[in-house]
C-alpha cells in the first residue's frame, strides 16, 4: 500500500483521482481547501501557498501527486492566479524534497504548447489592455511534445515555469518528477454537448479538438508513480480521439490549411499526441464520447428520417 497526498482531490480531476488511487487499494489523503462533495478519502484543509502547512501535509506520504491550482486566470486576477499556482507548485516540489518523497506527479497542461491556437481574435490574457491579436497556429499536427512552448497566458506560464522548476529539482534531488500536460478535463455528463460544436469547427480548434476523460486522467496520475522513469519528464494525456464527428483531414483543410498534418494520423485520432504516454507511462485511454453519445445521434437521425 502506497501513502499518497493528492492535492486539489476534490476538483474534478482530483475527484477521479482519489476513487481511482483507493479503489486500486492505496492510501490516500485528499489535501484541498474545500472538502470533496463526496468523501472518498480522509480529507485534510491545507493552504499550499503557505510552505509550513504544506510540508505538515505531505509529512508520512510516499508520493504525492499535485492537482491543485487556480484552472484559469477568469477565476481570479491575471497576478493572482500567477501567484497562487507559482507559490503552491513551489511549495509542494520543496516539501517533496525536503521530507524526501519517492515522487511527485503533478499537473502541467496542454496550454503550454500555444493554446490557444486559432485564427480568431483575441485579448492577450497577460496584458487585458492590449489590443486583440491572432492566436498562432500549431507548426504541426498531431501536436506532441517536441513542439516549442508558448504560454498565452498567467496560468499556462506558471506551468512552463513549474516545468522548468520540475527539471531542477530533480536534478537536486533524484526525485522523479512526472508533469502530465492534461487536456480539457471532461466527465462523463459533459458529453452530450459535444455534438452542438460539429457544424462549427472553430469553436473547439483552439486545442486542436482534443479532450480527455477524467478517469483516464486518473489512469495516467496512477500509471506515473510506477512508471520506471528518472528526472523530469512531461507527458501530454488526452483522449485517444477527437471531440468531432468529421475526419481530421477535414478539419485541418478547413481551419489550419497551412499547417501540416503528419502521414498516418487516422481520421478521428487525437491531434494532441499521446505517442509518448503510450510508450513510457503504458497509458491507454478507455473512455471515449463515442461510447455514450454517437449512437444516441445516430438514432436520433433515423428516427427523424423515418428509418
Amino acid at each position: 500500500m502506497t501513502r499518497i497526498v493528492v492535492t486539489g482531490g476534490s476538483g474534478k480531476a482530483g475527484r477521479a483521482v482519489v476513487h481511482d488511487l483507493v479503489e486500486h487499494g492505496h492510501a490516500v489523503v485528499n489535501v484541498d481547501v474545500v472538502p470533496a462533495s463526496i468523501p472518498e478519502a480522509p480529507f485534510l484543509r491545507a493552504d499550499l501557498t503557505d510552505l509550513g502547512e504544506t510540508i505538515e501535509a505531505l509529512r508520512g506520504a510516499d508520493v504525492v501527486v499535485h492537482l491543485a491550482a487556480i484552472p484559469a486566470p477568469r477565476i481570479r486576477t491575471v497576478e493572482r492566479t500567477f501567484e497562487i499556482n507559482i507559490l503552491s507548485t513551489y511549495n509542494v516540489f520543496s516539501a517533496a524534497a525536503l521530507l524526501g518523497l519517492e515522487r511527485v506527479v503533478w499537473a502541467s497542461s496542454e496550454t503550454v504548447l500555444g493554446l490557444p491556437f486559432g485564427r480568431r481574435e483575441a485579448r492577450n490574457l497577460l496584458d487585458p489592455a492590449a489590443e486583440p491579436g491572432h492566436h498562432p497556429e500549431p507548426d504541426y499536427a498531431p501536436v506532441d511534445e517536441e513542439h516549442p512552448l508558448r504560454p498565452h497566458s498567467s496560468y499556462s506560464l506558471t506551468k512552463v515555469m513549474g516545468e522548468e522548476m520540475a527539471r531542477q529539482f530533480a536534478r537536486w534531488t533524484h526525485i522523479p518528477f512526472i508533469g502530465l500536460r492534461f487536456s480539457a478535463i471532461r466527465e462523463p455528463a459533459e458529453y452530450a454537448a459535444f455534438p452542438d460544436g460539429w457544424s462549427d469547427p472553430l469553436r473547439s480548434a483552439w486545442n486542436m479538438w482534443a479532450y480527455v476523460d477524467a478517469r483516464d486522467v486518473a489512469q495516467a496520475c496512477r500509471l506515473s508513480l510506477t512508471a520506471d522513469l528518472t528526472g523530469a519528464e512531461a507527458f501530454i494525456i488526452a483522449a485517444a480521439d477527437t471531440v468531432m464527428d468529421r475526419p481530421n483531414r477535414d478539419l485541418m483543410a478547413e481551419v489550419y490549411p497551412s499547417v501540416p498534418l503528419r502521414p498516418g494520423t487516422g481520421d478521428f485520432d487525437t491531434l494532441l499526441s499521446i505517442d509518448k504516454a503510450r510508450r513510457l507511462l503504458g497509458y491507454d485511454p478507455a473512455h471515449s464520447w463515442r461510447d455514450s453519445v454517437e449512437g444516441r445521434v445516430a438514432a436520433g437521425s433515423a428516427a427523424a428520417s423515418g428509418s
